[in-house]
């Protein structure tokens, strides 16, 4: 298997990421060590050829900066390059693999709360603060070893957990506001395709994602997507329209069955871009999700800066519909400041 697939996870892309990060190989690391390591930890489903592979995709860029893709030698971006410390882990039976970004945000303020969304919820919003906590656990495992339609291509099970945690809120026992939970199946595939020496992949997936509360409260909806990534050098660039695939209606709004907000797509769009730029240590992103018809969206804009080892400093700001699934339908301005335990891309 020639190797490499390209994939983007912004914020699209864990608390135990400390412990399951990427583990690159040391550039002095010899090619039959690497290869003895991958062999000694691998999945049986592993080949030997494909743990050459990734070990020669390493050595590769370590030594000059180029991998090869379907055939084709090409140079290896930002993303490139996390990918293969990516596959020299994933391919171990014992290692799971940060998917979005994961972060702690012990301070994430919003210019308003919706008080809207909790009317029916004891009137807990009378004690909720406009500053909060937030954190976001996202991680991935292989569901395949091996190329299946073209070299490099592979498929994911995929799981994110977002919390807004009413830390500060003492007189209310500080209780979890939200919790968004996001499980998806996805393919993601390198494009024999190279404008500019740049390097193009395709990713397609199904998912689910759901805020775990009953009758009015509830939220969630399932949605199918096809996403494609552009990578040059430093800069990473996608596109992701999705479909929301159709639910019954409700027959009363207590039902535990049938849609729980069919108007959804109105304000969290049906398309969303995201572009990418590593400065060195830092990381600069943005994130665009828009609704043809009703112009309705949301803007994200994030940065990490070197901390301490692999700790990352981050910050980020939101404005529009949609930052949580309990908000869909709310627009704000929220701002965040923390740390990111893993990169961007």
């Amino acid at each position: 298997m020639e190797l490499i697939l390209q994939q983007l996870n912004y914020t699209k892309l864990g608390l135990v990421s400390l412990f399951l990060g990427l583990n690159v190989q040391a550039a002095t690391q010899t090619q039959s060590e690497c290869i003895d390591q991958q062999v000694a930890n691998s999945a049986s489903e592993v080949t030997l050829g494909e743990v050459r592979a990734i070990c020669a995709a390493q050595k590769s860029i370590e030594e000059e900066g180029t991998v090869i893709i379907r055939g084709k030698t090409v140079k290896a971006g930002v993303l490139t390059r996390r990918i293969v410390a990516e596959r020299q882990n994933d391919s171990s039976e014992f290692t799971l693999t940060p998917h979005r970004m994961n972060y702690i945000l012990p301070v994430y303020s919003t210019n308003q709360i919706n008080p809207e969304a909790y009317r029916n919820l004891n009137a807990l919003d009378d004690g909720y603060k406009k500053v909060e906590s937030k954190f976001q656990l996202s991680l991935k495992l292989p569901l395949s070893y091996s190329s299946l339609l073209v070299d490099g291509d592979r498929i994911y099970a995929g799981f994110t957990l977002e919390a807004w945690w009413q830390v500060y809120a003492d007189e209310i026992s500080s209780p979890f506001r939200e919790t968004n939970y996001r499980p998806e199946i996805f393919y993601v595939a390198p494009l024999d395709w190279h404008p500019n020496d740049a390097n193009t992949g395709v990713m397609v997936g199904i998912e689910h994602q759901s805020n775990g509360r009953a009758g009015t409260s509830s939220r969630s909806w399932n949605r199918v997507y096809a996403e494609f990534i552009y990578e040059q050098g430093n800069l990473v660039w996608s596109v992701r329209p999705w479909y929301r695939l159709a639910e019954d209606e409700k027959t009363e709004p207590t039902s535990p069955k049938g849609d729980d907000n069919p108007d959804i797509a109105d304000y969290m769009g049906n398309v969303e871009y995201g572009i990418g730029y590593a400065f060195g240590k830092y990381e600069l992103s943005a994130e665009m999700r828009q609704n043809f018809s009703t112009h309705n969206g949301s803007i994200q804009v994030n940065l990490t800066t070197p901390l301490y080892g692999k700790l990352k400093g981050y910050i980020t700001v939101f404005n529009g519909y949609g930052e949580s699934l309990i908000d869909y339908n709310h627009s704000q301005t929220r701002f965040g400041i923390g740390i990111a335990l893993n990169n961007m891309f």
